[in-house]
């Protein structure tokens, strides 16, 4: 990915920032074939490890024939034969919640493109088990809006303690702080994950 817009923008406001961008590279986001698969796959992994939730998420695929998760044919399910692959009996409940919205339209995820950032988290948080992190995560990196940061993450909130010295900054701070990278400020967000990782 080419970071001279973002980075331009940052060497401008944020030399911290700026600096991280300079020693990390981003990829490109690509946007996943299926926006419900997706939502379904972020409910499941909800409090796992990245492994479980895996194998959790490749058992659910294979309860559907041709290996796409179709909302209709997950209502026709049984609560059993979804818990069957591993699921709590509140993430079997959130995906046919989930399930049952985009099939009545209530959750329209064919025009969700067409949405702003806000509307699109007001659209997704009526599904009961998706809140407003996960919107902001499907925000980032399912359909790559550049211009997120969600400051109830803990990583976000390390990264920045780390980068600026600032102990336990609040809410209002990381706001206050994230201000400047905008209109990049989902590229400023995934540098600062991305500093946890190289963390010697």
């Amino acid at each position: 990915m080419k970071n001279s817009l973002y980075a331009s923008h940052f060497k401008k406001v944020d030399p911290k920032i700026y600096g991280l961008s300079l020693r990390i590279k981003l990829v490109e986001i690509v946007k996943p074939d299926s926006y419900f698969e997706r939502l379904c796959r972020t409910i499941i992994g909800q409090q796992l490890s990245g492994k479980v939730a895996r194998v959790i998420f490749a058992r659910f695929t294979d309860l559907f024939p041709d290996g796409r998760i179709d909302p209709e044919m997950l209502l026709k399910l049984t609560d059993a034969k979804i818990r069957s692959v591993g699921m709590s009996n509140s993430k079997v409940a959130f995906i046919k919640d989930l399930a049952a919205k985009v099939v009545s339209r209530d959750v329209d995820l064919e025009r969700i493109d067409d949405l702003t950032d806000a509307k699109i988290i007001e659209h997704l948080t009526k599904v009961h088990g998706i809140g407003p992190w996960s919107a902001e995560m499907f925000l980032i990196f399912s359909l790559g809006r550049p211009d997120v940061f969600s400051s109830g993450d803990l990583g976000l909130l390390r990264a920045v303690e780390k980068l600026y010295g600032i102990k336990n900054p609040s809410k209002e701070k990381l706001e206050k702080i994230s201000e400047k990278w905008s209109p990049y400020r989902s590229f400023a967000s995934r540098l600062l994950w991305k500093s946890l990782d190289n963390e010697g």
